[in-house]
């Protein structure tokens, strides 16, 4: 299986593509960042977020997506702008005909380290060993991406192969 992971935000669009299935290694395929200048218009950040969802998928025709659940943080425009970036992710998904799952983040972090509760650092570090790479991805962001992706194959496998199967016989 192969899995796009987002992890959503305005300036920094985490996204990274794992392939794999559970109990074998996992292989890194791409991972990055879609940059939108912090100054730029809200619909024109949105809209360089899709493109660049859009050229993620061309390239790497992911199988499933997984985007981080937003959850509520003490800045509402964070929360606000993180919304619509993940809004942006599952749209794109959709107009592929591919299976969404939305991955808390302490979900992530427990599939990823054992912990629920594991820094930005331990996360990284986790990452890299899981993947078997040199270093960790960076920034923090690419580095989460993997992460969603690597926890949607390790606990997700099985529910986007069957939404899969029945998005087909549409």
């Amino acid at each position: 299986m192969r899995v796009l992971g987002v992890d959503p935000g305005l300036t920094r669009c985490g996204v990274g593509v794992v392939e794999g299935t559970p109990g074998r290694p996992l292989t890194l395929v791409g991972v990055g960042v879609i940059r939108t200048p912090a100054d730029m218009d809200l619909s024109r950040r949105l809209l360089a977020i899709e493109t660049g969802l859009e050229q993620w998928l061309a390239e790497h025709q992911p199988e499933a997506v997984a985007v981080e659940r937003v959850f509520s943080q003490h800045n509402v425009s964070t929360v606000m702008g993180t919304a619509q970036a993940s809004a942006v992710a599952m749209l794109v998904a959709a107009r592929h005909g591919l299976p969404v799952a939305l991955h808390t983040p302490s979900e992530v972090k427990a599939a990823i380290s054992g912990s629920g509760r594991a820094g930005k650092d331990q996360v990284a570090t986790m990452v890299a060993r899981v993947l078997r790479l040199a270093e960790p991805p960076k920034p923090a962001d690419a580095a989460d991406a993997a992460a969603l992706a690597i926890c949607h194959i390790w606990r997700g496998t099985a529910n986007s192969r069957l939404a899969a199967a029945i998005a087909k016989q549409r």
